[in-house]
């Protein structure tokens, strides 16, 4: 199956959504799967991972509602209240669900930058292990080294980290990312979605600005641990849906890297998706 690893929907009238404001002009309308489906028909795609954008239970609720109703939706990763003593019950509550493939915390928005260290979280974690579901790790650059603090804390959790942690691709800083990256290297339980990148950088991208970013994760992960996503609507913000798979697609052929994994096999490995 063909993937897209990493994908929103939203209604606005749920009014959960505290990043998404009237300002973000693109963005700010809901999003809806039959709004997707054209795309996803064009390029081939299957089915997708849908994300969560609001760090709600109910948000959770919503998109498992949701991948009820579409059959292109092959799993779902939800939120649920880390620090809340009650997260693991949510955890075991909803694992039941059979689209319910993974949970996110929204580490970027949190202004800790230790809070996925504390106790509550790795009580979480483990009941996240036990119950087989991917941790989907919303950080940025300077989040990396705690991270792989918690994953050596946590060797039987699956992790996925989204948006190759957001480097700043805009100022061009490649060097520090890239060497808390490659902490990751030897890690088999950790994967990369290969998304996000073109929110991170100049509103003029071209591929090659991208390009040593996404050798980077490449380098560190291999064809093997990366996942294609579009980020999509978000990703509206700075390129159409056509022009981010397409810039991927060149990169693979290029480079005669696997687009079968890529763009779908690590996926569905990864969170275990039925064909």
């Amino acid at each position: 199956m063909r993937i897209d690893a990493h994908q929103h929907f939203w209604r606005i009238k749920r009014n959960d959504y505290g990043w998404l404001t009237p300002e973000l002009t693109t963005l700010y309308k809901d999003f809806e799967p039959d709004d997707l489906t054209p795309l996803l028909n064009r390029h081939n795609v299957d089915g997708t991972i849908l994300v969560q954008a609001a760090p709600t239970e109910a948000e959770t609720l919503f998109l498992l509602q949701l991948s009820e109703q579409y059959e292109s939706i092959k799993g779902v990763v939800g939120w649920v209240d880390f620090d809340n003593l009650n997260a693991p019950k949510s955890i075991v509550k909803l694992s039941k669900h059979p689209k319910l493939v993974g949970i996110r915390p929204m580490i970027q928005d949190i202004e800790d930058i230790d809070w996925m260290l504390s106790p509550a979280v790795s009580n979480t974690l483990q009941s996240l292990s036990q119950h087989q579901l991917v941790f989907d790790a919303l950080v940025k650059p300077q989040h990396l080294k705690n991270l792989k603090l918690l994953i050596d804390q946590h060797r039987n959790l699956k992790v996925v980290i989204n948006h190759g942690a957001k480097p700043n691709i805009k100022e061009n800083k490649l060097h520090q990312w890239r060497s808390d990256l490659s902490a990751f290297r030897d890690l088999p339980n950790v994967s990369c979605k290969l998304s996000g990148l073109v929110t991170e950088a100049s509103n003029d991208w071209q591929a090659k600005d991208l390009f040593p970013y996404i050798d980077t994760i490449f380098d560190v992960f291999g064809e093997q641990r990366v996942l294609w996503g579009s980020d999509w609507p978000v990703s509206l913000l700075a390129s159409s849906y056509t022009k981010w798979f397409d810039t991927v697609e060149r990169y693979l052929t290029q480079n005669n890297l696997s687009k079968a994994r890529v763009f779908g096999g690590n996926a569905v490995s990864t969170y275990k998706l039925k064909k």
